[in-house]
């Protein structure tokens, strides 16, 4: 179990300043003023129940909210009391949620919630409840406003909170060991294995970005809170901190693409071309990551199940300027990868942030377990998310480029290739498979495809071909 922070502590961890906003109801009133004394469905000693938990934590409420900066980027920050009965949800909380949210769309700042919260509150029945349908609207038209929602998960996390606020939002960033889960430890079967409702269970779940101490949680939330915030407003100082940005707006364009690494020398024939796009030493998509971005953070998991360990989705810092990227590392391709590469696409678009791919595998994983995950299904996503980007996509293809499971990550119009790679429609050796050609035969199969980095780009597939940095 994690250790069980106060809001107000939880405040204290990642932001520079926080000023509470007043409480209001949802027909304007102060925070109780309308309310009766044992709630909306009268249960006997509730009213008792919360005078003992404000007495005991110095809070009315199970959720408090207000404007912070946070690495000096303005925020609207919420955070859970968990001590006041279990941080549940109620009609007040409903209220203050709602306040939240609409109050980040209308400065146009990033959301943070802090959740703590047991689910919903029992002692106000189906009213309770209804409040995660006020949550679900209000972050609907925060994400057509295009805010950013980051949520951070302490301990415990579950329910309603976890439904809502938690699982909903852009970046989700959790406690180590805190309780994740829809169920809570009371409700659950009694043969449940306890380990699946960790964080650690739900990042390897793909349903977390990333699990961050305590101590690092300060510059975490910090990076997040700019970056995700969209270009126009602010700047990523590389040391750590943020500055405001000089001009009112961040460049709109796409962004260049990175410097080759490797070889700078360009394939003789097609099968040198396949040859040293496999070669073991050739720069792989970590170092270019490294090359091209300062500080740069995870996005991770496709919200279905699944992890991709050869899929690299996240958002780094260039120049003082966000970009969102995803990136092949030379592996066959799950489902799972395609589907988290689609909804970093999307987020982006919404956040509006350019895009940088890397492309570099032989091809989708083409077994059966990949078809029982609907490989068909997520590759078609990806291809639907590059093709209506809201913002500009750069590709770059820096290693194999193998059919259909590399061709879902290019940019129409705008993907480039770098002197060790190649890009096939099949791999040559499954080619001459197809032909019922002889092994020997697989190099000229391969001049046949013409998949050089000079054949791509007279056959107008690439823009043209980087060079190393001078």
């Amino acid at each position: 179990m994690a250790d069980r922070l106060s809001a107000p502590a939880a405040i204290a961890l990642i932001c520079d300043d926080f000023t509470e906003a007043v409480p209001v109801d949802g027909q304007g009133a102060l925070d109780g003023q309308r309310e009766a004394p044992d709630g909306p469905i009268g249960w006997e000693g509730y009213g008792d129940q919360r005078a003992a938990a404000a007495r005991r934590t110095g809070s009315t409420e199970s959720v408090v909210y207000g404007e912070a900066t946070v690495g000096g980027r303005a925020c609207v920050v919420i955070s859970f009391e968990f001590g006041f009965l279990g941080g549940s949800l109620s009609s007040r909380a409903g209220d203050r949620l709602e306040a939240a949210y609409d109050r980040a769309r209308e400065l146009g700042r990033p959301l943070v919630s802090l959740i703590a919260t047991g689910g919903s509150r029992m002692q106000e029945g189906m009213i309770a409840l209804t409040q995660l349908q006020r949550v679900a609207a209000a972050s609907v038209r925060l994400r057509a406003a295009g805010v950013a929602q980051i949520a951070v998960l302490r301990d415990p996390t579950t329910g309603g909170g976890w439904a809502t606020l938690g699982a909903g939002a852009d970046v989700i960033l959790a406690l180590p060991s805190a309780q994740v889960g829809f169920a809570g430890s009371r409700v659950r079967p009694p043969d449940a294995d306890p380990s699946a409702y960790t964080a650690e269970a739900q990042l390897a779940a793909g349903q977390i970005d990333e699990i961050v101490a305590p101590e690092d949680l300060r510059e975490a939330v910090s990076f997040w809170a700019v970056a995700a915030g969209g270009n126009a407003g602010a700047r990523f100082d590389t040391t750590g901190g943020s500055t405001e940005a000089r001009s009112a707006a961040s460049p709109s364009g796409p962004v260049p693409p990175p410097f080759a690494l490797g070889t700078p020398s360009l394939p003789r024939t097609g099968w040198d071309a396949v040859t040293q796009a496999r070669a073991p030493g050739r720069p792989h998509a970590r170092a270019y990551l490294d090359a091209y971005f300062g500080p740069r953070r995870t996005l991770s998991g496709d919200r279905c199940g699944g992890v991709d360990p050869g899929m690299l989705c996240g958002v780094g810092m260039r120049e003082g300027r966000a970009v969102a990227f995803v990136a092949q590392c030379g592996t066959a391709t799950l489902p799972a990868g395609y589907r988290t590469a689609a909804r970093v696409v999307r987020l982006a678009g919404r956040l509006g942030l350019p895009v940088l791919t890397l492309i570099d595998t032989p091809g989708a994983a083409n077994d059966a377990a990949a078809e029982r995950s609907g490989a068909g299904a997520a590759i078609a996503e990806l291809f639907a998310a590059v093709a209506g980007a809201g913002t500009p996509v750069t590709s770059l293809l820096i290693g194999e480029g193998g059919s259909g499971g590399a061709l879902a990550l290019a940019a129409p119009g705008n993907t480039w290739a770098t002197p060790d790679s190649y890009f096939s429609v099949i791999a040559p050796e499954l080619a001459a498979a197809i032909l019922k050609r002889r092994p020997e035969q697989v190099p000229g199969t391969a001049d046949q495809l013409r998949l050089r980095p000079q054949d791509l780009v007279e056959l107008g597939v690439v823009r043209g071909i980087v060079a190393p940095q001078e």
